[in-house]
């Protein structure tokens, strides 16, 4: 959608230009991603720093003197910190985002620190590992996701990372979730496409969706004859696209598939009517092409 938009919105009209940029910002997702992962094992050697200087102040407090433990002894933390791939990833990616940029580590710590679920997880006995995993998912998902000054720092870091945020937060806890005392390495390092079709997906939308402009167009304007075509905002006519070509170029995806994800992206997206007029568009649409036979769907799970 966006690489679709940026092209209509360009004088150069550079097709390979925004295929590449479609590539590249997804790439660019799996960057995101580590480097989230990243910030979970720096905040936990920071926090191994801050006991190590606490305990040799000259007036250590008695909880300076005998911590409890907990948070850098956390098994899961642990096994994040000694992941191998996970480093030789950042390595690769030449990410060193925690490094440079250290105060976010910080901050993010002594929020931890101030929080009940920190206070409440240092209090418990011998914590099973389980506990250990149940209290770093918590913690990610109530003091690292809904961060404000994280965001703003991934907003100009790089913009296409704000989109891309929810989904990478929501897949971050999914994998923690998963992982055991005894789980590879690569638990936490999932593959970017779940296969070649899912990656070419991308690429067919795309190409398929820019190479027929002319005629959704034309298919648009039948479908909407009491609206000046050009007060139909651009992302609407880019989401309309989009969802046309599902229907006349994908065959295995099920019509009404198609309609929720480009109705929920219109929500997202565009103006605050804009699904129900993106929705009306498409229903018409849809009706017209199984009255003229233009619909080949096939497949499983395609009953409408």
């Amino acid at each position: 959608m966006q690489a679709i938009y940026a092209l209509h919105q360009s004088e150069e009209q550079d097709t390979l230009k925004e295929s590449k940029f479609l590539q590249l910002s997804i790439n660019q997702m799996y960057d995101l991603y580590v480097i989230l992962l990243d910030l979970i094992v720096e905040i936990h050697a920071h926090a191994q720093e801050h006991l190590e200087i606490s305990q040799k102040k000259i007036l250590a407090t008695e909880e300076d003197k005998n911590p409890s433990l907990n948070f850098v002894n956390n098994a899961l933390l642990v096994k994040l910190s000694e992941n191998e791939t996970l480093q030789k990833e950042l390595k690769r990616r030449k990410l060193k985002t925690w490094r440079l940029d250290n105060e976010y580590v910080h901050l993010i710590f002594e929020e931890l620190r101030e929080s009940e679920l920190y206070k409440e997880y240092l209090a418990v006995a011998k914590p099973t590992f389980k506990e250990d995993r149940d209290f770093v998912i918590e913690f990610y998902k109530q003091i690292i996701a809904p961060n404000d000054k994280l965001y703003d720092y991934l907003e100009d870091y790089r913009l296409t990372w704000l989109d891309d945020l929810p989904v990478v937060n929501t897949t971050i806890v999914m994998r923690l979730q998963k992982i055991k005392p005894n789980s590879p390495e690569s638990t936490v390092l999932p593959k970017l496409y779940k296969d070649e079709e899912d990656e070419q997906f991308a690429k067919d939308l795309y190409r398929r969706t820019v190479a027929n402009t002319e005629f959704f167009d034309d298919a648009i304007k039948g479908n909407t004859p009491n609206w000046d075509q050009d007060r139909i905002a651009m992302i609407d006519r880019v989401l309309l696209h989009m969802a046309i070509c599902e229907f006349l170029k994908f065959p295995s995806i099920p019509i009404k598939v198609t309609i929720n994800e480009y109705l929920e992206l219109a929500k997202e997206y565009s103006t605050p009517k804009s699904s129900i007029f993106v929705n009306g568009v498409l229903d018409r649409l849809v009706k017209q092409y199984q009255r003229d036979g233009e619909l080949h769907k096939s497949g499983r799970g395609l009953i409408e």
